[in-house]
């Protein structure tokens, strides 16, 4: 992977969503919405406070799923494979298996 997130950023990847609705009916790929969820694939050191020490981000690891907001985050394009970059209040929560 070529990026490192600094400061409290986190890199994701997009979950994608099923192309089928549970009764079985296909969505075309026009009419489906991007996902709100993803995977973490790389989180940045953490929050400097003015005092120069580094908090990271506990509660947050790599490869957990993710879910986050609509318009939250930047498309960034990594070897071909398009990530969104995103500050770590951006994610809503952990999704727990």
């Amino acid at each position: 992977m070529g990026l490192r997130p600094l400061g409290e950023r986190v890199l994701v990847r997009r979950i994608e969503a099923d192309s089928k609705t549970k009764s079985g009916i296909i969505i075309p790929d026009t009419n489906q919405e991007k996902p709100l969820k993803g995977k973490v694939v790389a989180i940045g050191p953490g929050k400097r406070h003015e005092s120069g020490k580094v908090f990271p981000i506990l509660d947050l690891k790599i490869g957990d799923i993710v879910l986050f907001g609509k318009y939250s985050g930047t498309e960034v394009k990594i070897d071909g494979e398009t990530l969104l970059l995103m500050n770590s209040d951006d994610l809503l929560g952990i999704i727990e298996d």
